[in-house]
């Protein structure tokens, strides 16, 4: 590979932040890298997102820690990203709850894209060997499913595809708060390598129309108050659709992806260029963007060897 990704060189530590988003509700956040969530019932407590290894939950757990001693009892799981699920063997959780489509993917693509992340984040990775295996789920849902934690109702649903076909939202009613995944980021750019370009700002809409009071978003500061939830979702639309629409452009005039590559870049590197994992997710970004804009529905798996693939084409 003449290139690294960007992400390769990123081995700084992150400065963690702790928020509540709302009463028993928290957002685990470092700027930019991959955010966990809180949600504190009265006898138990879920997590949502594991982190990509055991030895970052562990830092998730601290920080639990500090505000219930309730047990950790359910874990839910967004998406099947490695960086999102790896992690899970370290709560210990009863229930670990996915999608039955993002179940799938686990199977179908799991094992592929943690050898890709892999390479990708080596500092998420710090700690690797603790991993005991794929994260496959205890508990499945088609559409829509309730956990009560005591009294405390949270649903989680599936609302549409966006950052892969497989994503939910788990919704705190009480609070009216969602945890969004990475189908939300702040400051941060939206990996698309996975996702649906066209179907993303329907399921971004879906969200709106609850009219939450916050977001724990999938990365990036937590969203605390109407105006900052409906800016972030204002600014994740523009991203999505100011990615797609420059790549469309170029091809369906049978544009190369180079060619495609270089328009993005005048389209968003003025609006974007400084959000956290920008120029990481960029290359997959164009990518996806470019086989959906010619009609392939379903985004290719992403695997160690595709990755090289892709810098060459980008490269020429």
């Amino acid at each position: 590979m003449a290139k690294a990704f960007a992400s390769a060189g990123d081995m700084a530590d992150k400065k963690i932040s702790f928020t509540e988003v709302g009463e028993g509700l928290w957002a685990f956040t470092a700027e930019g890298d991959p955010n966990s969530g809180v949600i504190i019932g009265d006898d138990s407590v879920m997590i949502v997102e594991a982190q990509a290894t055991p030895r970052l939950a562990n830092l998730v757990i601290e920080k639990v820690r500090e505000v219930t001693d309730k047990p950790i009892t359910h874990l839910a799981l967004t998406h099947y990203h490695a960086v999102r699920v790896l992690g899970a063997s370290a709560y210990h959780a009863r229930e670990i709850i996915m999608s039955d489509v993002a179940h799938s993917m686990v199977a179908e693509r799991g094992q592929e894209d943690w050898d890709s992340e892999f390479d990708r984040f080596p500092r998420l990775f710090q700690g690797h060997e603790s991993i005991p295996g794929l994260t496959w789920p205890t508990t499945t849902f088609s559409e829509k499913m309730s956990v009560y934690l005591g009294k405390r109702r949270v649903d989680l649903m599936k609302i549409g595809r966006a950052h892969t076909a497989g994503d939910i939202v788990i919704h705190v009613p009480d609070q009216n708060v969602m945890f969004t995944g990475d189908i939300v980021e702040y400051h941060s750019a939206c990996y698309c390598g996975d996702g649906h370009y066209t179907d993303w700002p329907q399921t971004l809409e879906a969200i709106r129309a609850y009219d939450l009071d916050a977001i724990a978003p999938g990365r990036g500061d937590a969203l605390v108050g109407r105006d900052k939830v409906n800016a972030a979702l204002d600014n994740t639309a523009d991203f999505v659709a100011s990615t797609y629409d420059a790549v469309k452009r170029v091809a369906v005039k049978g544009g190369s992806l180079q060619d495609a590559m270089a328009h993005v870049r005048e389209v968003c590197d003025p609006k974007f260029g400084d959000y956290a994992i920008y120029e990481h997710c960029l290359p997959f970004n164009v990518a996806r963007a470019y086989d959906e804009a010619r009609g392939i529905d379903t985004p290719r798996v992403w695997t160690a060897e595709r990755d090289k693939e892709m810098w060459a084409a980008l490269q020429g």
